[in-house]
């Protein structure tokens, strides 16, 4: 590419007098650069290296960035980020790719069930390793949770159906029947408002004729329920009546709330999170500061359902055999 174009393409400037005119290929990585190629990044330090692999343009917006070798083209922009992405979105236009957008539900039952990837690549949320991923991949179809930036590469870009929604046969917090494709799945370890999302992946596995096998359902990170007793052991179920449910996310927390609400009415919850986290339909949560506080407070308090956020089931004592919820 033409250093000219390039310029017009991320709407940037040349700094410098460089004695060269085009690029060869580009990257955010200056162990990934050769002779003639493009360097991307606000790191004078990385920048230093890229040029002693031979960088033959800079493009960066850091003004405090010092221009070292004048012989090379340093391109000031104004968003590193949106001048990267523009790049791509120039890539692309020879190309035949997809883009979807995922949330964090969706894509944890994707990788759970897919079976194979059929020329799908799914998309990490930091942008300089999704800007190398979709330069480098040869697949069709980008899967992505990160909405900033999946709209940077493709502003109309696509969702799952909203509309989606499974049949329930029978449902517990912790377990639910439910039929897909006129299958009936018995018993499976998924949340009840968790069946949806999966709903909604499976109509895009058949729609792309992706392949996927739905015995693998089990608990995502998202919720995931462990049996303890008082000392926070764990638990066969039929011998406690306590669960810890373990969450990254506090709309599963209000979702789980108002299942019980209209489904376990004799059932006492209470909800742990960090200090000042607001919980939606929770008046006074149990702030903890550390792992150990949090730990105290599920040994003291009455609960027959704890969900605590922000941290994992690793806090309970080493688990010494296997164990099942039901």
């Amino acid at each position: 590419m033409k250093i000219e174009d390039l310029l017009n393409l991320t709407a940037g400037r040349v700094v410098t007098e460089p004695t060269v005119t085009a690029i060869n290929s580009v990257s955010v990585y200056p162990s990934k650069i050769d002779e003639g190629d493009l360097f991307i990044s606000n790191s004078q330090e990385d920048i230093e290296r890229a040029i002693q692999n031979g960088a033959y343009g800079i493009i960066f917006s850091d003004t405090s960035i010092k221009v070292t070798d004048r012989e090379v083209a340093w391109i000031e922009v104004k968003d590193i980020q949106k001048a990267a992405f523009k790049l791509i979105r120039y890539v692309l236009i020879s190309r035949e790719s997809s883009f979807y957008l995922y949330n964090e539900h969706e894509l944890s039952f994707l990788k759970m069930v897919l079976t194979q990837k059929n020329n799908l690549e799914i998309l990490p949320n930091d942008w300089r390793k999704m800007f190398e991923k979709i330069l480098n991949s040869t697949a069709k179809m980008f899967i992505g949770t990160d909405e900033l930036l999946m709209k940077m590469i493709k502003p109309d870009v696509s969702i799952l159906n909203k509309e989606a929604s499974c049949e329930i046969i029978t449902d517990t917090l912790f377990r639910t029947t439910f039929k897909i494709n006129s299958y009936i799945y018995q018993e499976k370890e998924i949340a009840p408002f968790h069946v949806d999302y999966l709903q909604r992946v499976v109509e895009f596995c058949d729609e792309h004729y992706l392949p996927y096998d739905l015995d693998r359902i089990k608990y995502t990170k998202h919720f995931v329920p462990v049996f303890i007793d008082g000392f926070l052991h764990v638990m066969n179920p039929s011998k406690s009546d306590k669960v810890a449910i373990f969450t990254d996310n506090l709309k599963d927390i209000y979702k789980s709330r108002e299942y019980v609400r209209y489904n376990g009415a004799w059932v006492k919850t209470i909800v742990l999170t960090p200090p000042k986290t607001k919980v939606e339909g929770v008046d006074r949560p149990n702030w903890y500061e550390s792992v150990d506080e949090a730990r105290e407070i599920l040994k003291n308090a009455y609960f027959n359902y704890a969900f605590v956020y922000a941290l994992d089931k690793k806090m309970l004592p080493k688990i010494k055999e296997e164990y099942s919820l039901f």
